[in-house]
């Protein structure tokens, strides 16, 4: 019966955020041409040596008098076997081989940005458009992203599933990758190599926007941080200037300028936090200022006792940077 309810599931048409077997990229669509290939020719193999046997188990069955057949020795059949699936393998390796060529290209025009994994979050650095945010990484669509992935802490792997494979994010050394999106939309990924208690909870998202549209949250993104006008945001301000919080993290236009934790600018125009697994709204906020860790599990962020006057303070002020 579980075998049933699996083999059903697979026929699902619901199509997951992190389907790999869906590409909406010509990265992806490349590796997913490769599976295609790969897959048809082992079914093709399959069929064909399970033929075999079954042609085999019946044509040469036990008879009395018969002696089973012997291939030791018989050097024309061992080098057939040979060949034939070193052949396969060649025929095999010639596309494999050329799309990694042809992948690990830098494409022309490309938008560069620059992946810091941290434990357990995802830093993005526009370097030529002084833009950094964190878990979510908007790009143009129609256009390559050329990233360039680097470790400050343990070995991670970042993978967006619908857009470009898999590539380690390594202390100390420098990796690249790149991928286009054809269509606006949001790509859902995750780290892929276990790297602590959070491991799990290390998400990403990758918003792909018109040109037009992602011009427009460029300029933004380069503006200072928005002056919190009612005075809860401006007891919120107080608490995160004289407070722990200034002491990790960034808000340009201000005295916070820290790059231990997530570069809090424009906070608010970002749809989730914490490794993009919870939404953005007050709700959340208050739950995770409370006690970071009890919610995710392994956090570099304490928990700092905070009184639930100053969390509600602080979430106004955080709501107030768009």
């Amino acid at each position: 019966m579980g075998a049933f309810a699996l083999a059903a599931s697979a026929c699902s048409s619901n199509v997951g955020p992190q389907d790999y077997m869906s590409p909406e990229g010509p990265v992806s669509r490349r590796a997913d041409q490769l599976w295609d290939i790969t897959f048809m020719l082992a079914a093709i193999i399959f069929v064909i040596v399970e033929g075999l046997i079954v042609f085999a188990l019946i044509k040469f069955r036990h008879k009395p008098g018969r002696q089973a057949a012997q291939f030791h020795g018989n050097t024309k059949l061992e080098v057939v076997l040979t060949l034939v699936p070193a052949l396969i393998l060649a025929g095999l390796a010639i596309p494999t081989v050329k799309a990694i060529a042809d992948l690990s290209q830098k494409p022309n025009n490309a938008l560069e940005v620059k992946v810091v994994g941290h434990q357990f979050w995802w830093e993005y650095e526009y370097s030529d458009l002084d833009v950094i945010t964190a878990n979510e990484m908007h790009v143009p669509i129609n256009q390559p992203v050329y990233l360039t992935l680097e470790g400050v802490d343990v070995i991670h792997s970042f993978w967006i599933p619908k857009l470009t494979g898999k590539q380690d994010v390594v202390p100390g050394r420098v990796n690249h990758m790149w991928f286009t999106a054809e269509k606006p939309g949001e790509y859902w990924g995750q780290c892929t190599e276990y790297c602590g208690l959070s491991h799990a909870n290390m998400r990403l998202r990758v918003i792909a926007m018109a040109p037009d549209d992602f011009q427009t949250w460029i300029s933004e993104q380069q503006q200072p941080a928005s002056s919190p006008s009612d005075s809860l945001a401006l007891q919120g301000e107080k608490v995160f200037m004289e407070g722990p919080c200034i002491n990790c993290h960034a808000v340009e236009g201000s005295d916070a300028a820290a790059r231990i934790g997530p570069d809090l600018t424009h906070f608010a125009s970002r749809g989730t936090f914490a490794g993009a697994i919870f939404d953005n709204n007050a709700e959340t906020l208050t739950t995770w200022l409370d006690d970071p860790p009890a919610v995710k599990p392994g956090s570099k962020m304490p928990d700092y006792d905070l009184s639930q006057e100053d969390i509600q303070a602080l979430v106004a002020y955080l709501q107030s940077l768009e």
